[in-house]
């Protein structure tokens, strides 16, 4: 008998090793279908992490059909068509898998699904290859990396797969670029994957809300556990079992960026063969979910609309630009519908105070948008009620540009008077500046012909100071306009300095009611966008954003009114009226020269070589000294040797003040003596 009871108790010992062994087998299996979440080491270039290499090749075939996201950066990857060229894959299989021509214009930073062929291609990681030709001097593996392909190679990875060393990159270049993709294993009852890109509003439950998946399945393929904390800007493995253009949900408004929080998903890895087990776990599971899924939408149901907040990036625009990603999404619409703002309570609000026009009103205005009155690219010249105008076309969602100039006034900063919103464009209504931009008077004329002399110049400085000082300091939020450029600067009749398109401007801080709190001041970007000359070093190469920034491309315009050259060779050579003397091909950037100019030997003559011809003599010598002095203290490559906007703007006030008591014949007299004492 108890030989009998003994034998019955090693039986049910057996049964229950031989449980766990299965279960510890089942989980063995699950986690080589598994991948490795980066974890943010794709930053840390010189150390090597075995999850920046990309995902391990454990799936049932060397190849499959996988699918990359990325978020459209203008203007240079912002159709299918240059999407592709980037990527390495084919257009017209985009534009399908994004319900989209291959010719259209997708709206910045709106998630595109880019169908790859994903292989192990002899190697232990799955990738797909793409080829980058280095474009600039500034350019590193980590910009490459982390900037235009957005985090969907490593630096770690593209310093292993070339054999450029990372001090010795040059333009022309040709990268081997390992995109990370991943095919399902034999465990995973899944049918794609998909590398999506985390962004700054992005959580768990709201990743796995846009892709129709469950949480605790997103947390899996990726290693993922309760208390874990997913960053912006890393790649995360979405398993599917489905085309995702067939389930993505419209990306929602985002919320101010916050700090990454850790995501609170319990895992449940428990398996068993047991049909007992298996249904407490399934249980369990579904009870758990269900926590979550009321958890996530009384969250939603808690939320208070407002008004679209300002992101800490921003999108972007044109000519020599370097694009990367970090803007914030734009509300998403579909391609055969038009924008509607009526429900938006941040449009509502400018309603309040700008004035709503009808398309049929805009279209009388600029005579159907005649030729005759097209200013430049997408703005016209119009006329409403006898008062002139300028009317800019823009497609998509402009929102945070209206709801900007809307809170600010100041005389510097051009004004915005209404709008009219009509078929999936925006017509913006502006003041209209008779004199054009900066650019245009001091570039697209013969050097020699003057149409700025000493004391506009001197004004022209002083009013963009003036501008910038106002939003740094007196505008409520304070800004960074994060795209100042003389093609941004226009000019009334009066040759008035007027700050205009705001389409990057960002909030200098997150308003707390704490004005000392330095840190708020503080935004890193992947999405770098600007063009080139103007573009601060600490912001090419790290994304850092602060009204330094600002500060720097100012001093370029300084550099500008003083030299009446362009601030970068590329755009010297778009200007065709120059004439040969003044069109040599020039190696550096503005802000560089300057640097050569005030330093060592004949400073005096270098400085006048370095002035605008078409000035000849008529400027005061010791105050374009100053000018030059002052710019180049706001280009200095450290941020932190830069003056705060407030001293540039107190030192041209002085400037100014002197140039308006000058006598253009005491600087020629002055001249005359200074030849004389050769």
């Amino acid at each position: 008998m108890r030989d009998g009871m003994k034998m019955k108790m090693k039986m049910k010992m057996m049964v229950m090793v031989m449980a766990m062994a299965m279960v510890i087998v089942i989980q063995m299996k699950a986690t080589s279908g598994q991948q490795s979440y980066v974890n943010n080491h794709q930053l840390d270039c010189y150390n090597h992490f075995n999850s920046t290499d990309g995902y391990v090749c454990n799936g049932v075939a060397s190849s499959c059909l996988s699918y990359l996201t990325f978020r459209s950066s203008p203007p240079n990857y912002n159709s299918p068509v240059s999407i592709a060229y980037l990527l390495d894959s084919d257009a017209t299989l985009i534009a399908k898998a994004n319900n989209i021509s291959d010719v259209d214009t997708i709206p910045t930073d709106r998630l595109v699904i880019v169908p790859v062929n994903c292989s192990c291609a002899g190697r232990s990681y799955y990738q797909h290859n793409a080829s980058y030709l280095l474009k600039r001097r500034s350019e590193t593996y980590f910009s490459v990396a982390n900037n235009t392909y957005q985090g969907l190679t490593t630096c770690q990875a593209l310093m292993s797969q070339n054999s450029y060393g990372d001090r010795n990159l040059s333009v022309n270049l040709d990268l081997h670029i390992p995109l990370r993709c991943a095919c399902p294993t034999a465990n995973q009852t899944v049918k794609y994957l998909l590398v999506y890109l985390v962004t700054w509003h992005d959580d768990i439950p709201s990743i796995a809300a846009r892709f129709r998946v469950q949480p605790q399945s997103l947390l899996d393929a990726n290693r993922l556990s309760s208390g874990d904390i997913i960053y912006p800007f890393t790649p995360l493995l979405v398993p599917l079992t489905t085309d995702p253009s067939q389930i993505l949900q419209p990306e929602e408004p985002p919320s101010p960026p916050p700090p990454p929080t850790p995501q609170s998903i319990p895992a449940n890895n428990s398996k068993s063969s047991s049909n007992k087990w298996v249904l407490v776990g399934a249980a369990a599971l579904l009870v758990l979910l269900l926590l979550a899924l009321s958890a996530f939408l009384l969250r939603r149901r808690c939320r208070k609309p407002k008004p679209q907040p300002l992101s800490t990036s921003s999108p972007p625009e044109k000519n020599n630009n370097i694009v990367s990603n970090d803007h914030s999404p734009l509300p998403e619409t579909t391609k055969s519908s038009s924008i509607s703002w009526s429900s938006s309570l941040g449009v509502r609000s400018a309603v309040e105070s700008l004035t709503l026009y009808k398309l049929e009103e805009v279209q009388r205005a600029t005579d159907s948008f005649s030729e005759t009155n097209k200013i430049r690219g997408s703005v016209y010249r119009g006329r409403f009620k006898g008062d002139e105008a300028a009317i800019k076309v823009m497609k998509g969602d402009v929102s945070d540009e209206i709801n900007i100039l809307k809170r600010i006034n100041h005389s510097s900063i051009i004004r915005l008077s209404g709008f009219c919103v009509s078929g999936g464009n925006t017509y913006l209504v502006y003041e209209y500046a008779e004199s054009g931009s900066l650019s245009d008077l001091l570039h697209l004329h013969p050097p020699t012909k003057l149409k700025l002399p000493w004391k506009q110049r001197v004004e022209i400085a002083h009013d963009v100071a003036d501008a910038l000082n106002y939003l740094h300091n007196f505008a409520h939020p304070p800004y960074i306009h994060k795209n100042l450029k003389s093609s941004n600067i226009l000019l009334d009749a009066n040759l008035r300095a007027k700050l205009s398109n705001f389409g990057l401007a960002t909030q200098t801080r997150v308003v707390t009611g704490h004005d000392d709190d330095d840190q708020a001041q503080l935004h890193l970007t992947r999405h770098v966008v600007g063009t080139q000359g103007y573009m601060a070093p600490e912001y090419i190469e790290s994304g850092l954003v602060t009204p330094k920034l600002d500060v720097f491309a100012f001093g370029v315009i300084i550099l500008e009114l003083l030299s009446g050259k362009p601030a970068s060779p590329e755009q010297e050579a778009n200007y065709n009226n120059k004439d040969d003397n003044n069109n040599n091909q020039r190696e550096e950037l503005l802000s560089e020269s300057i640097r050569n100019v005030l330093e060592g030997d004949n400073v005096r003559d270098k400085l006048r070589d370095f002035m605008d011809p078409a000035l000849r003599l008529d400027y005061p010598f010791d105050l374009a000294f100053s000018m030059a002095q002052l710019a180049k203290r706001c280009v200095a490559r450290d941020l932190n040797s830069r003056p705060e906007i407030t001293e540039a703007f107190m030192t041209l006030s002085k400037i100014l003040s002197s140039t308006r008591d000058w006598d253009p014949s005491d600087e020629l007299q002055h001249s005359r003596s200074m030849s004389n004492g050769r």
